[in-house]
This record gives C-alpha cells, sequence and structure tokens, in this order.
C-alpha cells in the first residue's frame, strides 16, 4: 500500500500584530519529499508517529510537504496559495498512491480563508477525486468546521494537553487508514458545536480530564471509532471560533451522534469550571517566594508563544528584576537586539540594554538593565519533553544575563519552555533555582508537572491571556457564544 503523507500546521491568533509570511514558515518548517523523513522519524509527533506505525507495517509512504510556523498573526495570502499550491503539486507528482494522511492543525486562518484546513481538504479531494481516502490528524484546539468533515473521509483529534499524545494520534491515523482502504471501517463522523468558547484548559486535571473521560467510555462501546473533544482556540476571531465534540462511528451516523451529543452536553454542563482568575505576576511571585520547597516554577500564560503572543513581554519579568532574589532565572524572552548587543560585547562584559517589551505595549514596556554577559549559545539543542521529544529547536543566537541576582535567558526566536534543555544549555540546574519563571500555558507541565514541588500561574494584560471576556474586541465571531453572552439556549448544534 502507498501512502501519501504531508503536513500543514499553524495555530492563528487574529489578535497578533505578527503577519505570518512564507518566511515565518521556513524559519520552523519547510520540509519537501524525502526531509519531511528525516525531520520526523523518531520524533514524538503525529507525522513521527505515522513514520513509526507505517515502517512497522510494511507500508511504502510518500513524503510530499510539511510546513509549520510557530504561533502568529495571520497568514499572508500570498503564502497560503504558495503552500496549498505546492502540497497539490507534491501530490499530483506522487501518484498513483492509495491513501492520503496528513497532520495538521485546525485553527489556520490566512487572508481571505477563515479556515485554511477545510480549503486544503476540499482542493485535494477535487484534485484526488472521491474514491481515495483522507484521513488526518488534527490538533486539540481546533476550530472544527463542517468543511473539514464533508472532505475528508476520517479525522482523529489530539486528546491531551499538554499534547503528549500526537505521537499515538499519528499511529492510529496509519491503523485507522488500512482499515478503511481495505474495507474493513466505514467512518460515519458527526461534529456537534457549542455556543461555548474556553481559556485554554489542561486535560492533566479539572474539567477537561473529566470530559476525556466520558469520551473514552464511548470510545470503549462497540462501533465508536473515536470520540474527541475539541477545546477551539478562543484567541482567533472568526465565525468558527467553538468548542466542538466530533465522534465517529463505524456505519452508524446514528451512534456518532448520540455519542457527540452527550460529551457536548457534558461539556456544557461544566462550563463554569473552566474559568478560573489566576494572580498577577507579583501576586504570584510573592506565593511562589514563600514556598519551602524548590524550584517553583511560575508561568506568564498571557505571553505564550505557543498561542500566538510574542513572547517578549515584560511583566513578569519586572516583577523578578525588582525583587531581585537569589537563586531565581526567566527562561526566556525573545529579543534578538538585546542577544546581538550581548554577542557583540561577549562574555563577561556589561551591557546597558532595553529588554524585551518591542512587540507591543499590551505585554509590557521594554525594561532598562544594565546586565552581564554570562554564557552565549547558538540555541540548538534537543527536545526531550514527552511531547515533540526528539525534534531538533533551533532558536537562534542566544545569550544568559545576569541582572543583579537574577539570571535571564535571552533568545532570538520566540518559543515557549517544554523542558530543561534550555536551561541546560546555558549551564543552569533547574534543582539549584529558587523560582523559574517562563512563558507557557499548559505544555510546559508535560515536562515540570512531576518534577518541581509547585507551578504557579500567572495572568496579566496580553494576547493568550484566560480572561477572554474583557481583553479582546470580537467582531466576527458567532454571536451568542458563552461566556461572551448570556446564551439564551444551550443547545449545542449539529452539523450535518
Amino acid at each position: 500500500m502507498r501512502i501519501a503523507i504531508g503536513q500543514v500546521l499553524h495555530e492563528t491568533n487574529t489578535f497578533s500584530r505578527e503577519r505570518t509570511d512564507e518566511a515565518a514558515f521556513r524559519r520552523q518548517e519547510w520540509c519537501e519529499g524525502a526531509e519531511i523523513i528525516a525531520a520526523h522519524i523518531g520524533v514524538r509527533d503525529c507525522l513521527g508517529g505515522m513514520l513509526a506505525e507505517a515502517r512497522e507495517s510494511g507500508l511504502e509512504l510518500v513524503p510530499t510537504l510539511a510546513v509549520s510556523a510557530e504561533p502568529s498573526g495571520i497568514i499572508a495570502a500570498a503564502a497560503w496559495e504558495k503552500i496549498k499550491g505546492q502540497m497539490l503539486d507534491s501530490l499530483r507528482e506522487a501518484g498513483p498512491y492509495d491513501a492520503v494522511c496528513l497532520s495538521l492543525h485546525g485553527a489556520g486562518i490566512a487572508e481571505g480563508c477563515d479556515d485554511i484546513e477545510g480549503d486544503l481538504l476540499r482542493s485535494i479531494r477535487a484534485a484526488i477525486g472521491p474514491n481515495v481516502p483522507i484521513v488526518a490528524t488534527l490538533d486539540l484546539h481546533a476550530n472544527m468546521t463542517d468543511e473539514m468533515v464533508r472532505y475528508a473521509d476520517l479525522l482523529l483529534g489530539v486528546h491531551f494537553y499538554p499534547h503528549s499524545d500526537e505521537y499515538d494520534r499519528g499511529r492510529e491515523a496509519i491503523r485507522r487508514l488500512c482499515e478503511l482502504v481495505a474495507g474493513h471501517i466505514s467512518p460515519k463522523m458527526q461534529l456537534v458545536r457549542l455556543p461555548l468558547m474556553i481559556p485554554t484548559s489542561t486535560t492533566l486535571f479539572g474539567p477537561a480530564q473529566r470530559v476525556n473521560e466520558i469520551c473514552w467510555e464511548w470510545e470503549s462501546r462497540p462501533g465508536v471509532l473515536d470520540c474527541t473533544f475539541f477545546h477551539g482556540f478562543p484567541y482567533t476571531d472568526a465565525p468558527d471560533v467553538a468548542v466542538t465534540v466530533l465522534a465517529t462511528a463505524d456505519g452508524d451516523e446514528v451512534l456518532a451522534r448520540q455519542a457527540a451529543c452527550e460529551v457536548a452536553d457534558a461539556i456544557w454542563s461544566m462550563r463554569d469550571e473552566f474559568f478560573i482568575t489566576y494572580p498577577t505576576p507579583s501576586e504570584g511571585l510573592k506565593e511562589a517566594l514563600a514556598q519551602a520547597a524548590t524550584p517553583v516554577i511560575i508561568n506568564e500564560t498571557s505571553d505564550n508563544p505557543g498561542a500566538g503572543a510574542p513572547g517578549d513581554g515584560t511583566h513578569l519579568l519586572a516583577e523578578m528584576l525588582a525583587a531581585n532574589v537569589p537563586l531565581t532565572c526567566f527562561c526566556h524572552i525573545c529579543d534578538p537586539e538585546v542577544v546581538e548587543a550581548a554577542h557583540r560585547a561577549g562574555v563577561g562584559a556589561h551591557i546597558e540594554v532595553k529588554l524585551g517589551g518591542k512587540t507591543d505595549e499590551l505585554h509590557g514596556k521594554p525594561l532598562p538593565v544594565s546586565a552581564r554577559v554570562k554564557l552565549l549559545t547558538d540555541g540548538v539543542f534537543t527536545q526531550t519533553s514527552p511531547m515533540w521529544s526528539g525534534k531538533s529547536v533551533d532558536l537562534g543566537r542566544t545569550a544568559r544575563l545576569t541582572v543583579g541576582n537574577v539570571d535571564v535567558i535571552v533568545t532570538s526566536i520566540k518559543s515557549q519552555l517544554l523542558d530543561d534543555e534550555l536551561l541546560k544549555l546555558h549551564g543552569i540546574d533547574m534543582y539549584r533555582c529558587r523560582v523559574i519563571g517562563i512563558k507557557s500555558s499548559q505544555h510546559f507541565r508535560g515536562f515540570f508537572q512531576s518534577k518541581v514541588p509547585a507551578i504557579i500561574t500567572v495572568d496579566s494584560p496580553g494576547i493568550s491571556t484566560f480572561d477572554i471576556c474583557t481583553v479582546f474586541d470580537y467582531k466576527r465571531i458567532a454571536r451568542p457564544i458563552y461566556p461572551l453572552d448570556p446564551v439564551v439556549s444551550r443547545e449545542a448544534e449539529i452539523v450535518d
């Protein structure tokens, strides 16, 4: 069996000022043909899972195009047309094949296109015809659309946040695809949309964990192939933003609808539990310094690069520098100008710089600091977190600065912290730190949750804040929707 594989990943934050052009994709990933296999073999992501399952099953894979960009603003129209066109050209050149298997996100928006995944799947279906199966994996934060469901034969969503099961979903996609091609299953998908959006909520505990358990109970029943709770991506102002449930049954639309509706009802009954008020950076730092056991992680959720925020916000960093407590560390802030100044000056030099706050004032103002250049690196390391373990990371040139008693790691490229590899790259042992400030909402928990005695989430102004009701001026989102509106009806919309 020959299977064409590919990837298009972008989580679009429409409130970001960073326009996502072709260069943004090429900066993170733009692999063609065999480059895809070299980049993903042994990596615990969706493509890595597809590759592993195919090799073990003796399948022939035909790699086409794999692109991804760090979450950011709207994708430039020219970039999207280039990506879509090259994917279609690659598929035409790859034929003949028995099926197509894709790694997609589900929250991608380009200029003139509110649903790049639906657009891509529709275009592929038109190109390859109705008889070649299309299976795709999707991120848990997908804003699901009827276009996606209409043009794919099977869609499998990530269940965990942190996304530690991407590899498993990739393997499952290949297994299900083989069953589909062989005629052993006939997937019938049912999508249910709720008038609800929620902040980015972990599945390690709380209501999201309980919803997953309900999904898995349905998956244990005969005939149910998959049941996924899609949280949606709330930092996007587009008509399809919403919490959804996608259930898939083997040849039974009624069973799929029953499963999706029951899970949707459960989510609605828990809706208020998703909305939590977190301390400010000042309050969170005081709480962290009062902890007896160390190290304590403070995660600044409002400036999470993994949700499209700029990663150069200074609200938490300003509090840590003002406190000036020994054995505290901030890992990390994106500021290529400061990195360049540090590299020009060299290790041991003292530099006077304005740190962070270069993108906008919402995330905080630049901080005038006098810093000593402690260490310089190339910013290259290999991920060891449960999510994307084995992936090569390049954050551009970096610098470890000491500002008073505080170590500050500065990078040229934004990212959220997923494990301690960046700390180790800069000579810092996390277990010798008292407090470590980071920028992330939930993904960091995959590595740090079991390794530190306390995690304190802080919130402040930013485009990935949990305060979705007051910070964002939604203009295009479908209304009414909870919690922006007092929703009159709790009935979910069944998408046929």
